[in-house]
């Protein structure tokens, strides 16, 4: 590994661990010549399928245009980098354990709309607006029912509420 400061090619690793959820290492790093320290972080390099698009086309799995569209969901909500990081981990995982060389497009986009399920449930409904292509305000309500309906009770908690559950609140919803 070559020093990013001197550019000498001789560096010694000084510690190693695991990071994240072990599917790292990271390791401490000292050049012989000038003594700088980094880091660096090590990754399997693993093959995800190719995604199978809604008019036939194959392409690579894309994570970062998988994070972006979740970014994208969770603009302006209130979630831990670390629980947005985890649930891109577990479609990751989950795409990878599939063992199979092609993944349809509609089948990551409902790993997808499960993760924001459990992350936050505006996040869930922005992303499936556009995933699902609603039809009409009807359409866009039954999912917002079928969403509080079916949340597990321990995420309930962890939620701000999606709509309004009777309590008097002026236009800009304050109480």
């Amino acid at each position: 590994m070559y020093c990013p400061f001197c550019s000498a090619d001789d560096t010694r690793v000084i510690d190693s661990r695991l990071f994240g959820e072990g599917e790292q290492v990271r390791r401490r790093r000292e050049c012989t010549v000038c003594r700088e320290r980094f880091t660096t972080f090590e990754t399997a390099e693993l093959a995800f399928p190719r995604i199978i698009k809604r008019d036939g086309r194959r392409e690579p799995f894309n994570e970062e245009k998988l994070l972006a569209g979740i970014q994208r969901a969770l603009e302006k909500r209130p979630v831990q980098t670390e629980r947005i990081d985890q649930a891109l981990l577990n479609i990751k995982r989950r795409l990878r354990a599939t063992g199979e060389r092609e993944v349809a497009s509609r089948r990551l986009g409902d790993w997808v709309m499960e993760q924001l399920r459990l992350l936050d449930e505006v996040a869930y409904v922005r992303f499936a607006s556009v995933y699902r292509s609603f039809e009409d305000v009807r359409a866009f309500l039954e999912e917002i029912e079928r969403l509080e309906r079916d949340l597990p009770p321990g995420e309930r908690e962890r939620q701000m509420e999606l709509l309004d559950s009777g309590r008097d609140t002026d236009a800009k919803g304050r109480e």
